[in-house]
């Protein structure tokens, strides 16, 4: 019988699908008894019917151009949104290529002819029928694409596009009134960020929205190498900001996910590994302090994992994504989930937000397939995102190793 995982802390295994072959997987989202799976290799979004969580079976694709990529995706209001982006792996085959600069989105021409080339923009589906999306609408934008979004079914979305003029992706307020027709009726950039417009950016590294995570009227978004800002959207037409933190330097950058607890005054707040962990230093998951919005303070970082030598193991070692606590998943201020790369899934209890504590953890096992595109990659597994249900159920995707379906068993 095949291994299913090398190691486990208060999680149990329940099933797994290799996606019908695409194994690849980025973000996941669940809906009326299915997953929704977004791919990095493979293109598209997968449609897994997990209502038995112990077989899960594969059911759809949702396909996109061959020279784009739709690697994020939301669901809400029997709606899914997908973006749609052109696939830089397609041209930046090193890691350093792809995340050790601006892409430059203000010579886009140098990609090809968007609508021909490749896709942009955000295509929405009717998934009343889950198992049979229907596309009923497509935002296209002026640029290379939407890289992540975040819609919880009100009124707004919020995404982060690489539009022309800019130096990379930016924030931007997508009106989602008639799905039909969403419509962008906001944007915020980083000084410097527009280059059409003359500015010229300071800050070294790739500054680059990856997502904004939203909690009332603030939006916490994370700009890789730009550090964290806190921006006032109560006017999603003018969106202000409140502060901009930055650890990096002396820290080596690559902020990806915020997690906003409100009631405790504290963000949670994820830099992505990058590189191989032999290429850049280690990467923290941060407390930060946010009683104070105009002056976030860094007050902790979570433990590195340490049950085993993930540094002797190779490939990717590091955070990249945090549970978001959406509505209608698993909700805790004090619990929080983490996907460490080569280090699994790991659980985190911050009760005492100054020392965090692991609790739980699962490492899948060495992938029996291997989709990454990429050249010299280390064949170790790359979990990816997290997914966590009210029941405890955990939806975690990677980079190869395909959809694993767990249990949390702890308090």
């Amino acid at each position: 019988m095949t291994k299913l995982f090398d190691a486990a802390r208060n999680i149990e295994f329940v099933g797994r699908t290799n996606q019908a072959g695409r194994a690849d997987g980025i973000q996941c989202m669940i809906h009326k008894g299915h997953a929704f799976v977004s791919h990095v290799f493979s293109g598209g979004v997968s449609v897994i019917d997990v209502r038995d969580p112990r077989n899960p079976l594969p059911v759809n694709f949702l396909p996109t151009h061959q020279r784009s990529w739709s690697v994020h995706i939301q669901t809400a209001n029997d709606i899914l949104l997908v973006v749609e982006e052109f696939n830089f792996y397609s041209v930046y085959v090193k890691e350093t290529e792809y995340y050790g600069h601006s892409i430059e989105g203000v010579h886009s021409s140098k990609f090809g002819t968007r609508g021909e080339d490749y896709t942009a923009g955000m295509r929405v589906y009717d998934i009343s029928n889950p198992a049979h999306p229907r596309p009923i609408g497509f935002m296209e934008v002026e640029g290379l694409g939407l890289h992540r979004i975040w819609w919880v079914g009100d009124r707004y979305a919020y995404a982060s596009a690489l539009l022309d003029g800019y130096t990379d992706h930016v924030f931007i307020v997508i009106d989602m009134q008639d799905p039909s027709h969403p419509r962008e009726v906001g944007r915020w950039a980083l000084p410097g960020m527009w280059a059409a417009g003359g500015e010229t950016l300071a800050m070294p590294g790739r500054v680059a929205l990856h997502h904004a995570v939203i909690a009332g009227d603030t939006a916490y978004a994370s700009w890789r190498d730009g550090g964290l800002t806190l921006l006032d959207i109560s006017d999603k037409t003018a969106p202000k900001l409140i502060s901009h933190t930055n650890w990096s330097p002396p820290f080596a950058g690559g902020t990806h996910s915020a997690l906003p607890l409100i009631d405790r005054g504290l963000c949670i707040v994820a830099d992505e590994a990058v590189l191989d962990i032999d290429q850049e230093p280690l990467k923290y998951t941060w407390v930060v302090d946010i009683r104070a919005p105009q002056n976030p303070v860094t007050i902790a970082t979570f433990p590195t994992p340490s049950d085993q030598d993930y540094v002797a193991k190779g490939g990717h070692f590091g955070p990249h994504n945090l549970h978001e606590n959406r509505p209608g998943t698993f909700q805790s201020s004090d619990i929080v989930f983490a996907t460490y790369q080569n280090a699994g899934v790991r659980v985190f209890d911050i009760r005492n937000q100054f020392q965090p504590k692991e609790i739980g953890f699962f490492v899948p096992s060495e992938p029996e397939q291997w989709l990454d595109t990429r050249p010299d990659r280390h064949r170790v597994i790359h979990t990816c995102d997290v997914n966590v249900q009210p029941d405890g159920l955990m939806y975690i995707t990677d980079y190869n190793a395909g959809l694993y379906i767990l249990q949390w068993k702890g308090g």
